[in-house]
């Protein structure tokens, strides 16, 4: 067990996430409530531990391009770098960052994904790693691609990576999206759409970082999340 109890886990942050009903976003008027949520106390069991053992993080668990099967995998290869902070801008060190993707055509390695872009069998789309005592992390991986998806007849995801973080106790898990810049698709895309404010999608976008590119390697990106605050990064999963 870790942690102290407190029954007071932060909730929601209005007017920055998403709302649960988007009306472009049309499978959220099925699974959105219709009644005002009810807000309960955190209880030990989401405050307190067992959490994620630090020795289990294998050597190849943060490169995408090696860690799934033989070959390697195909298409474009990124680094993607950033920093976790809290509200105040410190560093939250021993962190777990899990990500996955889908493939460079465009498809996720899912027995429900019905894409017709082909699997890649040297690329399995999971990875993870802990953040350093300054709070920073790098994955090596491929860039993904678009992919269509039924909403609206002809919309189509940006290509972007999912991203989980890790707490110290289970009702601390964060989920959120990155996605690059210059992409056209994120503008006409009603998931990203509908978050409220454009300074918080600006902040879920990652910027290319030429500091961090490896010559004759790799482009990389900056994508750094900040926990709460003025300049929080939008989460998907609740608190």
């Amino acid at each position: 067990m870790s942690g102290v109890f407190t029954g007071r886990l932060r909730t929601r942050a209005t007017g920055l996430h998403p709302p649960a009903d988007a009306s472009a976003y049309r499978s959220t008027a099925l699974r959105s409530p219709r009644h005002a949520p009810i807000q309960l106390p955190s209880t030990a069991s989401e405050e307190t531990g067992p959490v994620f053992g630090h020795d289990l993080i294998g050597p190849t668990d943060a490169d995408l391009t090696r860690n799934f099967g033989p070959g390697g995998a195909i298409g474009e290869q990124i680094i993607v770098t950033g920093h976790l902070r809290d509200e105040g801008g410190r560093p939250v060190p021993q962190a777990l960052i899990e990500i996955w993707q889908a493939n460079a055509g465009g498809r996720y390695r899912h027995r429900n994904d019905g894409y017709t872009a082909p699997l890649d069998p040297g690329f399995g789309g999971c990875g993870r790693c802990l953040t350093d005592a300054q709070g920073a992390y790098a994955f090596r991986t491929i860039r993904p691609g678009a992919y269509p998806w039924p909403n609206g007849g002809n919309d189509w995801r940006p290509a972007h990576i999912h991203f989980s973080v890790f707490g110290a106790a289970f009702g601390q898990r964060l989920v959120t999206q990155m996605y690059f810049e210059g992409d056209p698709h994120i503008a006409l895309c009603p998931i990203v759409q509908s978050v409220p404010d454009a300074r918080a999608i600006d902040r879920l976008t990652a910027r290319l970082d030429m500091d961090a590119t490896i010559p004759f390697d790799a482009r990389a990106w900056r994508f750094d999340i900040t926990l709460r605050g003025l300049d929080a990064t939008p989460f998907e999963g609740r608190p």
